[in-house]
């Protein structure tokens, strides 16, 4: 990163066009200080093998979106989308995230000013800096969310809302597209980035609002199969970096299977046995509720998993 940046936003996307539109028309109207740091920045949407019209749409609406450029790839999940956007951007900084986020005015200039106060702080660009992530449930206007506790995140590379220059990301080798299902590929990019030296500035002005539905019963056996998922990638995470660390994350120890194990009764609170109790706060208008109480079975599938699937890496080793 030199004393100007050219940003390059990288967007991985699947069946995502509703809200994938407003995240683009968000990105648009970006507005930049005069002068500014910034010379100028692209959107670098790569869609992963959608079957929803994602790119008809694109094709029929191109003149909106001067700032877009599109590639497509079958369906290999966000890590291999990912790493088809940085190695096509052109910008000497990387900027993800996900195509469910929709971002406020000063998103791009928020970012910016963090990277120029970085550079400043530290003498060098051996950092990133990471924005925040609000989630909502509020697809008409999803900026209007106020923060959450829940809204914290202790991570330290994710891939919702980062900026990062790019030569970082080619010396760290990009995403580990061994990770097919759900989750952890940003993760383990990140600890790779740690054993560089790379630094994390938070950047708490570049506001980025992460919608999903609101939470319903007709999710869970989707969210099921997500956490089981994200414990079978766990344990990948695991075997490419075998510390504390990442078994803490993973929830690979026994303090998380005593905890999930207490809390869901071994199991005895489940999808079917909460599931009155869940619809009643549902029915209440409280469905975030209900989705933070759905984690205590949803946590304890996702420590099966992870053990699961660390059993049957000790079998196969």
């Amino acid at each position: 990163m030199g004393e100007t940046v050219f940003f390059s936003v990288v967007i991985p996307t699947y069946n995502r066009q509703p809200i994938l539109e407003k995240c683009l028309r968000a990105l648009e109207v970006q507005e930049l200080n005069k002068p500014s740091s910034v010379t100028g920045y692209e959107i670098v949407l790569v869609d992963d093998g959608s079957t929803d019209g994602t790119l008809e749409w694109l094709a029929a609406h191109q003149e909106e979106f001067p700032h877009v450029r599109w590639f497509q790839q079958d369906h290999a999940g966000p890590a291999a989308a990912r790493n088809l956007g940085v190695e096509q951007a052109q910008g000497d900084t990387i900027i993800f995230i996900d195509s469910d986020l929709v971002v406020l005015k000063n998103f791009l200039q928020a970012h910016v000013n963090a990277l120029v106060k970085g550079k400043e702080k530290l003498g060098c660009d051996r950092f990133f800096t990471y924005g925040a992530v609000i989630n909502t449930c509020n697809f008409n206007n999803p900026t209007a969310e106020p923060y959450k506790v829940t809204d914290f995140s202790a991570a330290f590379f994710a891939t919702g809302n980062v900026a990062i220059p790019k030569h970082w990301l080619d010396k760290a080798g990009l995403f580990d597209t061994s990770f097919k299902l759900y989750g952890w590929e940003d993760l383990e990019l990140g600890v790779r980035l740690k054993k560089l030296g790379l630094t994390l500035i938070k950047c708490p002005e570049a506001v980025g609002y992460h919608w999903h539905p609101a939470f319903n019963l007709e999710q869970i056996p989707r969210l099921i199969d997500q956490e089981i998922q994200r414990g079978r990638m766990g344990v990948l995470f695991y075997q490419k970096h075998p510390t504390w660390e990442v078994r803490m994350m993973i929830q690979m120890t026994w303090l998380h299977r005593l905890l999930w194990g207490i809390l869901s009764l071994n199991g005895a609170l489940n999808e079917r046995t909460m599931a009155p109790l869940l619809q009643w706060l549902i029915n209440l208008g409280k469905p975030q509720l209900a989705l933070e109480i759905a984690r205590i079975f949803l946590n304890w599938y996702n420590v099966k998993g992870v053990y699961e699937a660390y059993d049957q890496m000790q079998q196969t080793s």
